[in-house]
């Protein structure tokens, strides 16, 4: 640093002259030193902080045409993880100091506004068969349900449903509508239902908050026949279907926020919502470091799962 504003100044004051105000200041250095410092060759942290610091901008600046890649969303940790996983040795705190250095950090979440969840008194509902334990031996054996708006460039809502495997946050079944009837979270569950049917696992438990799409004798229809379970949260308590909720968190903050690398423009319709959701469920089931699966994608956990049971 000394010597860098020995360097910014040299041009007006001369390299003695400032080396001398400096020690005279308790700064203690010498023209030869500034010298030697000049022409000494870069250390070897030096050189491969520059190759990382080259990597981890990939991740995070922009490319030609001004979109980043899904991975700038990671904060440091997943960061270190993912460049382990692409062959990369590197200290998890290496990747923190080079992240802070060049102002790099991870997505965040924000807060949630709209309701979507409006009861149905005169609905009957299912018991809550969870009881806010939403852990699981093996996929298939608990999913979780729930949707989100998604604001519109020329005003009002669409909506997104979700259907999450439990096991390893697999999302097994989504659908988007500009409509709040409860016939898109059923078309989402039936892609779940069909999703465990072709992976070979034994349907479960399908958990929901009270919400009168969810609590529906049409939604009641469909459990049956997808031969799940149905469980249903107490009204307002956003922690009876805590996992849905976090994983629309994370689509809220990391798919539909203005500046998110899944979109390349204003949503006004369906089909951009659609469009955008469609690449970031790709990218979260196959691609996005999770820690709850220790720092894999929810499909590999899954496979893995798959593979160490008899068939």
């Amino acid at each position: 640093m000394i010597c860098a504003f020995i360097a910014s100044v040299r041009g007006v004051f001369g390299i003695v002259p400032v080396c001398r105000a400096l020690t005279a200041h308790g700064i203690s250095v010498s023209p030869r030193t500034y010298h030697d410092r000049r022409v000494r060759p870069a250390s070897r942290r030096a050189v491969r902080d520059a190759w990382l610091t080259a990597i981890l901008a990939g991740l995070f600046e922009p490319d030609e045409r001004g979109r980043r890649k899904p991975e700038s969303l990671y904060g440091a940790v997943k960061a270190w993880a993912y460049l382990r996983r692409q062959g990369i040795t590197v200290a998890r705190c290496t990747v923190e100091r080079l992240m802070r250095a060049n102002g790099w950090r991870g997505n965040v979440r924000g807060p949630r506004r709209v309701r979507t969840t409006v009861p149905e008194p005169a609905d009957p509902r299912a018991p809550d068969l969870v009881n806010r334990d939403f852990a699981a031996q093996r996929p298939g054996q608990l999913l979780v349900c729930d949707f989100t708006y998604v604001p519109l460039a020329g005003g009002g809502f669409g909506y997104t449903a979700f259907v999450i495997d439990a096991f390893a946050g697999t999302i097994c079944g989504w659908e988007c509508s500009l409509s709040r009837a409860a016939a898109f979270v059923q078309r989402a569950l039936a892609q779940a239902s069909a999703h465990l049917r072709r992976a070979g696992a034994a349907p479960g438990i399908c958990h929901s908050d009270a919400g009168s799409q969810y609590t529906s004798v049409r939604y009641g229809e469909s459990l049956t026949l997808a031969g799940l379970a149905g469980s249903v949260g107490t009204v307002g308590d956003a922690y009876d279907n805590a996992l849905a909720e976090t994983t629309i968190g994370l689509y809220k903050a990391e798919c539909v926020r203005h500046g998110s690398p899944f979109r390349g423009g204003p949503l006004r319709t369906a089909g951009d919502i659609e469009k955008i959701t469609a690449a970031w469920v790709h990218w979260y089931n196959h691609e996005r470091l999770m820690h709850r699966t220790g720092l894999r994608p929810p499909a590999e956990a899954d496979a893995a799962c798959r593979a160490s049971r008899p068939a």
